[in-house]
């Protein structure tokens, strides 16, 4: 099997993003983003869900977080989608709760090629270090529209904001570590299309 491995670099006048991204990684991750707590959001990301990552960010954070969180989500959706190749054999589907100590969210994912997004989760502060916390939803829709994924996010309990970050990030990894897992029964693309 080809290396399910790539690397995508985007340069605007706001961000340079560049991250290198294997889907068969063991956690092993490089991360600056400028944003410390975005930084270990993205940790939890590669770690949990057993990818490896190299991801570099400049940005205008001088003006705000928005447009690199934002463009951060959109080179890691396209990468992620090219690394995975012709997408044969994949399981497409995956599924993940995640407790972090009060907290418990589901993801759910489709890997289907019709990007849509279900944010339904909000955070009792503003704020988590330095970073607003209404650009989680803007890293995650602009990954999963660039992805090419179906994205489901749901909070069921939680009342820490650090924890229900945290929460989301590793069952959303868990749940695209399940989803991109070849299964050998699988011949072709698990559609009824016959492509993804």
């Amino acid at each position: 099997m080809d290396k399910r491995e790539k690397r995508y670099t985007r340069k605007t006048k706001e961000t340079d993003v560049n991250i290198y991204f294997n889907i068969d990684g063991s956690g092993n991750c490089s991360i600056n983003t400028g944003i410390g707590f975005f930084d270990h959001m993205l940790t939890s990301f590669i770690t949990h869900g057993r990818f490896d990552a190299d991801i570099k960010v400049k940005g205008d954070t001088f003006v705000d977080f928005h447009h690199s969180v934002e463009d951060t989500g959109i080179v890691l959706g396209k990468v992620f989608n090219d690394a995975l190749l012709d997408k044969r054999g994949i399981k497409r589907f995956g599924s993940s709760f995640v407790p972090m100590d009060e907290a418990l969210v589901l993801a759910s994912v489709d890997i289907s090629g019709r990007p849509y997004l279900v944010f339904d989760c909000s955070f009792p502060s503003e704020k988590i270090g330095d970073m607003d916390t209404e650009n989680f939803i803007e890293f995650f829709r602009a990954f999963a529209f660039n992805a090419g994924i179906t994205l489901h996010i749901k909070l069921f309990h939680g009342a820490n904001s650090h924890h229900i970050a945290e929460a989301v990030f590793k069952s959303t990894a868990r749940a695209l570590k399940e989803a991109c897992t070849i299964d050998n029964s699988i011949d072709g693309v698990l559609s009824s299309k016959g492509v993804i």
